[in-house]
């Protein structure tokens, strides 16, 4: 196991989304195959630190604390050189940088309270989800507005009150490879096993790493 990842999310400070506990099932999912370390230090944020990691996982929280200049850059310029970036639910919340708004692909609007969501594959398309079934979740589902890539695949989607909605999304930037994930609002989330695998294929794409 020589690829390694760190994570980044928000414990005691968290507003809306807590990293207790999430950043060990992290290690579990990813366990053989990608050595995961966590911190809750925005300071992670810098070219000299992030390039000794095959990936960068977003769980940060929601916060009015603007991330300065030159972490965005370090952030862009780690996945342009050929970093993978993966953004798990909260996790988007980089989008307070327009720039990284950009680099993920997206930003949410909104949501709708949390309830039961069908998750459907869209298969055929990405390695990712090649083999996956679908599957039902109770979840937060965010909405998103877009500003996709011109790789980007929208890797599933979710019903709610009769309109589809992405539910995950894949591509590249520069050398690199980025992939959002909808499900993770809260630790039951990473206990399902459907998004664990999603999680594990996802972070292993974007690592370029071996895809189940």
């Amino acid at each position: 196991m020589n690829m390694k990842a760190i994570a980044l999310g928000q414990y005691e400070g968290a507003k809306y989304h807590p990293f207790t506990n999430i950043d060990h099932e992290l290690q579990a999912i990813f366990e053989h195959v990608i050595k995961v370390e966590y911190t809750d230090d925005y300071a992670v944020l810098q070219e000299d630190k992030l390039e000794g990691y095959d990936l960068f996982i977003s769980c940060a929280d929601f916060s009015d604390l603007e991330i300065p200049e030159d972490q965005v850059q370090a952030l862009i310029s780690y996945v342009k050189k050929g970093g993978g970036l993966l953004a798990i639910h909260n996790g988007i919340s980089l989008q307070q940088s327009k720039e990284l708004e950009k680099l993920i692909g997206g930003m949410v609007t909104g949501h709708p309270e949390y309830t039961s969501l069908p998750i459907r594959y869209n298969h055929g398309n990405h390695p990712i989800v090649e083999n996956f079934s679908d599957f039902t979740i109770d979840e937060e589902p965010f909405r998103f507005e877009l500003s996709p890539h011109e790789s980007a695949v929208i890797l599933a989607e979710y019903e709610h009150d009769g309109q589809r909605w992405p539910a995950a999304w894949a591509h590249t930037y520069g050398s690199g490879r980025v992939v959002y994930l909808m499900p993770g609002h809260h630790l039951p989330s990473f206990l399902v096993e459907s998004v664990r695998k999603l999680i594990r294929n996802s972070g292993m794409w974007a690592a370029r790493g071996y895809v189940e």
